[in-house]
């Protein structure tokens, strides 16, 4: 049996880039992570509102914030994706899903955390709940981490796992937001996880799982 999860929203409410931020504040220079926080709020309340794509943000945000870990390495990238899932993914987890992953693995499954966040982020997570992780690979390039081509995301994402699977459909997938229908619809038991208002619709009306409330953005 092959499971794929989603992470953000999914498996947990945190944020790659405060916990980036984080890292920064306590292990480079914390007058620096107190200005890239302060430098994003003016486009946090734009996107909260609804006026800029939330997930698009987020993305961005994450993408941008690889950039903060100076002097990068291999060794400093692990550290600091460690702390973003210490003190962040994990501190925020969803307990009453990754309890149903971490069925799934013992009931002999193979689960993967499957994201668009970049896997260095991802691995750290996947190890605690016995996942694998299949994300966005980067590289290091002179010491500043840099994304491997596109984030891989939406349709990119469903093309990821079954390539590397060797398979064509996985037998349970779950998802928290409509960017997710790719994902879901290449599983046999599609779950939506906290979904939004989109993907709530899409779910009832084709009558899939539903985990948990609808969130509030911010």
């Amino acid at each position: 049996m092959i499971v794929a999860s989603d992470l953000m929203g999914t498996l947990t409410t945190g944020s790659p880039f405060l916990g980036v931020v984080d890292w920064v504040r306590n292990n480079q220079n914390r007058m620096q992570g107190n200005f890239h926080l302060m430098a994003v709020m003016p486009s946090y309340f734009l996107a909260k509102n609804g006026w800029i794509d939330w997930q698009a943000w987020g993305q961005k945000l994450m993408v941008d914030s690889l950039g903060y870990i100076k002097n990068a390495t291999p060794e400093k990238l692990a550290e600091a994706s460690e702390w973003v899932v210490e003190h962040d993914f994990w501190r925020k987890r969803r307990d009453d899903v990754i309890a149903r992953l971490v069925s799934h693995r013992e009931q002999g499954a193979q689960v993967h955390i499957v994201s668009s966040v970049v896997e260095p982020f991802i691995e750290p997570f996947a190890r605690r709940i016995g996942a694998h992780a299949i994300g966005t690979p980067v590289e290091i390039v002179d010491g500043r981490v840099k994304l491997v081509g596109e984030l891989m995301a939406n349709e990119k994402k469903v093309e990821q796992i079954l390539n590397r699977l060797g398979v064509q459909r996985v037998d349970f997938a779950y998802g928290d937001t409509i960017l997710d229908v790719p994902l879901l619809e290449h599983a046999d038991h599609p779950v939506a996880v906290y979904p939004d208002e989109k993907l709530k619709a899409v779910a009832l009306q084709r009558g899939w799982e539903i985990i948990g409330d609808t969130p509030k953005i911010g």
